[in-house]
């Protein structure tokens, strides 16, 4: 990797990043602990997919299989989160791969991977926000209250739900990371209650033989055409199938997005207090109790009813389920646990996005003012309240659902690059102080590299050219403003 300053590859050695977040009136309290980390990312990754996306791999990819598709995801997910777990207890700041990257790949990658991830939370919170107005409205329409999600405005619609909820969690993140994750507490522990009761009473209208069989022989699936085929597909011509082995494995390419969001928790790094142990217990604990809630919905949703009969269903999930078995009521049930799940899903996304800008900001690759923190909150007040502007403007005004896949590939490319800068900055650094360590490293952070770039290619050729897109205009920036505002640029002012 060149040293020379005037690099794009130049780094910033780890004593340097460490020494950022320290900078007066750019820094971030410590007040967050594993329990917080925990319920971050468990609040980012119980949405509303916890109660559809099993039923869609069941209907189309794996059958009952769809539950060995979440065990392999989870594992995939893991390795990713082991690798961020190391990253983050060495060097604890704010930035998540963006930081972890510039000190092993150098300032263009970082500046790539800041950019993907900037994608990947603006984006994210935008279709959240989307999704929490549309299930607003349908709550109230199950009991029986009608709310128009839209108001006009002259020529234009306004979609008033996602600026309501944005700006709410707008407001609870200037005033404090630790009020807003006290807030979200309460509504993740309140979504997994009824979650948890989503599945135990779905377990009494459980039949062994819906699990037969269990991975359903392969068939011919219909094929999507040109531009809308997955990547691998696509380039391979290669005819797409369903069920069988092949199914299970790409029912876990499906599923692997319903853990997509433990990465958000990275970018807490510098407010967690002794992040050594805490970010490392926060995110695999995490993780561990959301594979095991995604696994039980999965079981109850194949052994209520036939995969078969989800298939035939025009939206499979949950819901679907309990409607088969003549169980209606679990209908306002479930309506309410997606409007509780998207609610606290929003605030950790508003949260991982203003991280993001602001190492990035205060790094100077983006306008430095945008990292100034209050000493009162002690949160970055002024890139928070932007970051909630435009949040809610897209969300409110566009179909930004359309671009929903955009999401899965934005974070997909940060999970390849933390996973591949494991293996180099153990052998760049081996003096560094690790609060944990990837076991069997070099071979397990590359097998999780290898794993994530196999999913990146499931996604479809017409969402790589969008990627491709993003980062040729995330370059053109890079190149007339980040490079030599950078402050390891020689001559960079403060």
């Amino acid at each position: 990797m060149s040293k020379n300053p005037r690099s794009i590859m130049r780094r910033k050695s780890v004593e340097q990043a460490l020494a950022t977040s320290e900078e007066q009136g750019r820094n971030l309290r410590r007040e967050l602990t594993a329990w917080d980390l925990a319920v971050l990312g468990v609040a980012v990754a119980i949405g509303a997919g916890i109660f559809s996306v099993g039923a869609t791999a069941a209907a189309n990819h794996a059958g009952p299989g769809v539950i060995v598709s979440f065990l392999i995801a989870s594992l995939v997910c893991g390795l990713a989160i082991m690798c961020y777990a190391e990253f983050a207890s060495t060097l604890p700041i704010a930035g998540s791969a963006y930081t972890f990257s510039y000190a092993t790949m150098g300032e263009f990658v970082a500046w790539i991977i800041g950019w993907d991830l900037i994608l990947e939370m603006l984006l994210a919170a935008a279709v959240i926000a989307k999704f929490w107005g549309v299930y607003l409205s349908d709550a109230f329409g199950l009991f029986g209250v009608e709310l128009p999600t839209t108001i006009a405005l002259g020529p234009v619609d306004l979609d008033w739900g996602p600026v309501l909820i944005v700006a709410v969690f707008t407001v609870l993140l200037v005033l404090g990371t630790k009020l807003s994750t006290r807030v979200n507490s309460v509504f993740t522990l309140i979504k997994v209650g009824i979650t948890l009761f989503v599945i135990v009473a779905g377990f009494f209208y459980v039949k062994a033989e819906n699990y037969s069989p269990f991975i359903p022989p392969a068939e011919p699936a219909e094929s999507a055409s040109g531009l809308h085929q997955p990547l691998f597909a696509f380039l391979t011509g290669m005819e797409p199938t369903m069920y069988g082995v092949v199914g299970v494995l790409s029912g876990a390419a499906l599923v692997f997005f319903a853990f997509i969001g433990f990465d958000v928790v990275a970018t807490t790094a510098e407010e967690t207090r002794d992040p050594q142990r805490a970010i490392p217990r926060g995110v695999l604990g995490g993780l561990a109790l959301v594979t095991v809630l995604y696994v039980l919905v999965t079981v109850v949703v194949t052994g209520m009813v036939s995969y078969t009969a989800l298939a035939a269903s025009d939206s499979p999930s949950l819901t679907t389920a309990f409607v088969l078995v003549g169980a209606d009521w679990a209908g306002k049930v479930i309506s309410l646990g997606i409007l509780l799940g998207l609610t606290s899903v929003i605030m950790v996304l508003l949260l991982g996005l203003t991280r993001i800008v602001f190492a990035m900001a205060r790094d100077g690759l983006l306008p430095r003012a945008l990292s100034k923190t209050s000493p009162k909150y002690g949160t970055p007040v002024r890139l928070q309240i932007g970051a909630g502007v435009v949040v809610a403007l897209i969300a409110g005004f566009s179909k930004v659902e359309l671009l929903e896949e955009m999401i899965n590939i934005g974070t997909l490319s940060a999970f390849v690059l933390v996973s591949f800068g494991i293996p180099l900055l153990r052998r760049s650094r081996p003096d560094l102080k690790r609060g944990f360590r990837v076991p069997w490293s070099p071979a397990l952070p590359i097998i999780s590299g290898v794993a994530c770039l196999w999913l990146m290619t499931n996604l479809t050729t017409l969402t790589w050219l969008r990627f491709a897109a993003w980062l040729a205009a995330g370059t053109v920036i890079y190149a007339v403003y980040s490079y030599r505002h950078s402050r390891l640029s020689p001559g960079a002012r403060s």
